[in-house]
Protein backbone atom coordinates (compact mmCIF):
# COMPACT_ATOMS: atom_id res chain seq x y z
CA UNK A 1 0.00 0.00 0.00
CA UNK A 2 1.59 3.94 -1.09
CA UNK A 3 1.82 6.25 1.58
CA UNK A 4 1.40 9.79 0.97
CA UNK A 5 2.63 12.94 1.92
CA UNK A 6 1.01 16.21 1.22
CA UNK A 7 2.69 19.32 0.52
CA UNK A 8 0.71 22.43 0.76
CA UNK A 9 0.75 25.77 -0.93
CA UNK A 10 -0.24 28.76 -0.82
CA UNK A 11 0.35 30.79 -4.21
CA UNK A 12 -0.96 34.73 -4.79
CA UNK A 13 -0.44 36.32 -8.51
CA UNK A 14 2.58 38.05 -7.74
CA UNK A 15 4.65 34.75 -6.66
CA UNK A 16 3.15 32.38 -9.47
CA UNK A 17 6.18 32.31 -11.49
CA UNK A 18 8.54 30.83 -8.88
CA UNK A 19 6.20 27.90 -9.10
CA UNK A 20 8.68 25.61 -11.46
CA UNK A 21 11.82 26.26 -9.65
CA UNK A 22 9.46 25.07 -6.14
CA UNK A 23 8.17 21.90 -8.56
CA UNK A 24 11.97 21.14 -9.65
CA UNK A 25 12.53 20.95 -5.93
CA UNK A 26 9.78 18.82 -5.51
CA UNK A 27 10.30 16.41 -7.87
CA UNK A 28 13.98 15.99 -6.72
CA UNK A 29 13.18 14.61 -3.50
CA UNK A 30 13.69 10.76 -2.87
CA UNK A 31 11.02 9.22 -0.87
CA UNK A 32 11.56 6.26 1.23
CA UNK A 33 10.09 3.02 -0.44
CA UNK A 34 6.17 2.94 -0.68
CA UNK A 35 5.97 6.52 -0.01
CA UNK A 36 4.55 8.94 -2.80
CA UNK A 37 4.26 12.81 -2.89
CA UNK A 38 1.35 14.76 -3.72
CA UNK A 39 1.08 18.65 -3.86
CA UNK A 40 -1.99 20.60 -3.24
CA UNK A 41 -2.13 24.36 -4.67
CA UNK A 42 -4.44 26.51 -3.53
CA UNK A 43 -4.88 29.93 -5.16
CA UNK A 44 -5.63 33.18 -2.83
CA UNK A 45 -8.08 34.79 -5.20
CA UNK A 46 -9.24 33.63 -8.36
CA UNK A 47 -7.46 35.23 -11.29
CA UNK A 48 -6.03 33.83 -14.25
CA UNK A 49 -2.27 34.77 -13.31
CA UNK A 50 -1.03 31.79 -11.36
CA UNK A 51 -3.02 28.87 -13.55
CA UNK A 52 -0.92 29.10 -16.61
CA UNK A 53 2.59 28.63 -14.02
CA UNK A 54 0.98 25.43 -12.74
CA UNK A 55 2.87 22.35 -13.94
CA UNK A 56 0.91 19.64 -15.55
CA UNK A 57 1.82 16.65 -13.25
CA UNK A 58 -1.54 14.29 -12.25
CA UNK A 59 0.53 14.60 -9.10
CA UNK A 60 -0.76 18.36 -8.48
CA UNK A 61 -4.06 19.45 -7.14
CA UNK A 62 -5.47 23.13 -8.01
CA UNK A 63 -7.98 25.24 -6.49
CA UNK A 64 -8.86 29.03 -5.85
CA UNK A 65 -10.75 30.73 -3.63
CA UNK A 66 -11.41 33.99 -2.34
CA UNK A 67 -8.69 35.56 -0.79
CA UNK A 68 -8.07 35.55 2.52
CA UNK A 69 -4.14 35.71 2.69
CA UNK A 70 -1.89 32.53 3.39
CA UNK A 71 -3.38 31.13 6.33
CA UNK A 72 -6.56 30.63 4.71
CA UNK A 73 -5.90 29.71 1.84
CA UNK A 74 -3.01 26.56 3.31
CA UNK A 75 -6.41 26.07 5.82
CA UNK A 76 -8.79 25.59 2.55
CA UNK A 77 -6.05 23.62 0.63
CA UNK A 78 -6.47 20.66 3.35
CA UNK A 79 -9.89 20.04 2.37
CA UNK A 80 -7.44 18.18 -0.89
CA UNK A 81 -4.85 16.64 1.56
CA UNK A 82 -5.18 13.14 1.26
CA UNK A 83 -1.73 12.34 2.85
CA UNK A 84 -0.92 11.12 6.98
CA UNK A 85 1.04 13.92 7.04
CA UNK A 86 1.18 17.37 5.46
CA UNK A 87 4.20 19.88 4.81
CA UNK A 88 4.57 23.51 4.14
CA UNK A 89 6.31 24.56 0.92
CA UNK A 90 5.56 28.51 0.07
CA UNK A 91 5.64 29.35 -3.38
CA UNK A 92 8.60 31.32 -3.65
CA UNK A 93 10.51 28.39 -1.80
CA UNK A 94 12.52 25.80 -2.74
CA UNK A 95 13.23 21.89 -0.79
CA UNK A 96 16.79 20.89 -0.69
CA UNK A 97 17.73 16.87 -1.64
CA UNK A 98 16.06 14.76 1.16
CA UNK A 99 14.12 17.08 2.87
CA UNK A 100 11.13 14.93 2.93
CA UNK A 101 12.93 11.78 3.47
CA UNK A 102 14.51 13.40 6.41
CA UNK A 103 10.75 14.48 7.52
CA UNK A 104 9.31 11.48 7.02
CA UNK A 105 12.43 9.24 8.93
CA UNK A 106 12.08 11.90 12.03
CA UNK A 107 8.29 11.35 12.22
CA UNK A 108 8.42 7.97 11.68
CA UNK A 109 11.08 6.60 13.82
CA UNK A 110 10.94 9.05 16.92
CA UNK A 111 8.44 8.47 19.52
CA UNK A 112 6.03 11.05 20.06
CA UNK A 113 7.00 13.04 17.29
CA UNK A 114 4.04 14.69 15.53
CA UNK A 115 5.93 17.44 13.87
CA UNK A 116 9.12 18.47 12.26
CA UNK A 117 10.99 20.95 11.68
CA UNK A 118 14.40 21.87 9.66
CA UNK A 119 17.09 24.44 8.82
CA UNK A 120 16.95 27.28 6.72
CA UNK A 121 18.88 29.41 4.59
CA UNK A 122 17.52 32.68 3.39
CA UNK A 123 17.87 32.91 -0.70
CA UNK A 124 19.20 36.27 -1.39
CA UNK A 125 18.33 37.92 -4.93
CA UNK A 126 21.59 37.45 -6.05
CA UNK A 127 21.81 33.69 -5.24
CA UNK A 128 24.01 34.43 -2.16
CA UNK A 129 22.59 32.23 1.14
CA UNK A 130 22.52 33.41 4.74
CA UNK A 131 21.92 31.42 7.48
CA UNK A 132 20.33 32.13 11.09
CA UNK A 133 23.49 31.33 13.48
CA UNK A 134 21.41 30.19 16.40
CA UNK A 135 19.75 27.09 15.42
CA UNK A 136 18.91 24.15 17.99
CA UNK A 137 21.03 21.04 17.91
CA UNK A 138 19.44 18.10 16.08
CA UNK A 139 17.16 16.18 18.52
CA UNK A 140 13.81 16.01 19.76
CA UNK A 141 11.83 19.60 20.96
CA UNK A 142 9.98 19.18 24.02
CA UNK A 143 6.54 20.38 24.53
CA UNK A 144 6.61 24.08 25.23
CA UNK A 145 9.86 24.83 24.32
CA UNK A 146 9.14 26.90 21.03
CA UNK A 147 7.00 29.19 22.95
CA UNK A 148 9.57 29.67 25.73
CA UNK A 149 12.37 30.93 23.51
CA UNK A 150 9.83 32.81 21.12
CA UNK A 151 8.91 34.82 24.24
CA UNK A 152 12.32 35.02 25.29
CA UNK A 153 13.71 36.04 22.22
CA UNK A 154 11.28 39.30 20.53
CA UNK A 155 8.84 36.72 19.33
CA UNK A 156 11.07 35.00 17.36
CA UNK A 157 11.01 31.04 17.56
CA UNK A 158 14.45 28.80 17.47
CA UNK A 159 12.93 26.89 14.24
CA UNK A 160 11.06 28.40 11.23
CA UNK A 161 7.03 27.60 10.98
CA UNK A 162 7.87 27.46 6.50
CA UNK A 163 10.08 24.24 7.26
CA UNK A 164 6.69 22.44 9.33
CA UNK A 165 5.71 18.82 8.05
CA UNK A 166 3.22 17.28 10.77
CA UNK A 167 0.72 14.72 11.36
CA UNK A 168 -2.50 15.41 8.83
CA UNK A 169 -4.68 14.69 11.40
CA UNK A 170 -3.12 16.95 14.25
CA UNK A 171 -3.19 19.99 11.98
CA UNK A 172 -6.71 19.14 11.42
CA UNK A 173 -7.84 18.93 15.08
CA UNK A 174 -6.01 22.12 15.78
CA UNK A 175 -8.30 24.07 13.19
CA UNK A 176 -5.13 24.88 10.51
CA UNK A 177 -2.99 27.82 10.12
CA UNK A 178 -4.49 30.78 12.16
CA UNK A 179 -6.95 33.08 10.38
CA UNK A 180 -4.00 35.92 11.16
CA UNK A 181 -2.97 38.43 7.99
CA UNK A 182 0.32 37.59 8.96
CA UNK A 183 2.02 35.11 11.76
CA UNK A 184 -0.17 32.43 11.25
CA UNK A 185 2.79 29.71 10.44
CA UNK A 186 4.17 30.41 14.02
CA UNK A 187 0.50 30.07 15.77
CA UNK A 188 0.11 27.00 14.06
CA UNK A 189 3.89 25.98 14.88
CA UNK A 190 3.34 27.15 18.96
CA UNK A 191 -0.07 25.05 18.64
CA UNK A 192 1.65 21.93 17.58
CA UNK A 193 4.41 22.18 20.19
CA UNK A 194 1.43 23.17 22.70
CA UNK A 195 0.13 19.60 22.77
CA UNK A 196 3.48 17.52 21.12
CA UNK A 197 7.00 17.01 20.50
CA UNK A 198 8.79 18.20 17.76
CA UNK A 199 12.00 17.29 16.05
CA UNK A 200 14.63 19.76 14.34
CA UNK A 201 17.00 18.36 11.52
CA UNK A 202 20.09 20.28 11.53
CA UNK A 203 20.20 19.53 8.02
CA UNK A 204 19.64 22.62 5.52
CA UNK A 205 15.63 21.67 4.16
CA UNK A 206 14.46 24.82 2.52
CA UNK A 207 15.82 27.72 1.15
CA UNK A 208 13.84 30.63 1.49
CA UNK A 209 13.48 33.30 -1.07
CA UNK A 210 14.22 37.04 -0.28
CA UNK A 211 12.74 39.23 -2.83
CA UNK A 212 10.97 42.63 -3.43
CA UNK A 213 7.38 41.17 -3.39
CA UNK A 214 7.52 39.15 -0.42
CA UNK A 215 4.63 39.40 1.93
CA UNK A 216 6.76 39.86 4.95
CA UNK A 217 8.82 42.51 3.21
CA UNK A 218 6.07 44.66 3.39
CA UNK A 219 5.72 47.68 6.27
CA UNK A 220 2.63 46.56 7.20
CA UNK A 221 4.12 43.44 8.49
CA UNK A 222 5.70 45.00 11.30
CA UNK A 223 3.24 47.89 12.33
CA UNK A 224 3.19 47.80 15.79
CA UNK A 225 -0.18 47.81 16.56
CA UNK A 226 -1.08 44.93 14.62
CA UNK A 227 1.72 42.68 15.36
CA UNK A 228 0.95 42.79 19.30
CA UNK A 229 -2.47 42.01 18.37
CA UNK A 230 -0.70 38.90 16.40
CA UNK A 231 1.47 38.18 18.87
CA UNK A 232 -1.66 37.80 22.05
CA UNK A 233 -3.59 35.77 19.83
CA UNK A 234 -0.98 33.49 19.36
CA UNK A 235 0.20 33.38 22.56
CA UNK A 236 -2.76 33.19 24.08
CA UNK A 237 -4.07 30.31 22.14
CA UNK A 238 -0.53 28.29 22.86
CA UNK A 239 -1.14 28.59 26.37
CA UNK A 240 -4.83 27.76 26.68
CA UNK A 241 -4.12 24.31 24.55
CA UNK A 242 -1.09 23.88 27.21
CA UNK A 243 -3.45 24.07 29.56
CA UNK A 244 -5.76 21.20 28.58
CA UNK A 245 -4.39 18.13 30.13
CA UNK A 246 -6.20 15.99 28.14
CA UNK A 247 -5.44 17.52 25.06
CA UNK A 248 -2.34 15.26 24.58
CA UNK A 249 -0.82 14.12 21.07
CA UNK A 250 1.54 11.30 20.72
CA UNK A 251 2.94 10.95 24.13
CA UNK A 252 4.72 8.15 25.33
Amino acid sequence: MTALISVITAVHAPAAHYLGDAYKSLCEQQLPDGWEWQWVIQEDGETDAVTPHVPDDPRISFGQGRPGRAGVTRTMALSRAEGRYVKVLDADDMLTPGALQRDLAALSSEPGVAWTTSRVLDLLPDGSTFGFDHDPEEGPIERGEVLDHWKAHDFRAQVHPATLCADRDLVLALGGWMALPASEDTGLLLALNAVSRGWFTAETGLLYRKWPGQVTSHASHTQENERAARMAVVEARARVLSGFEAWRFGDV
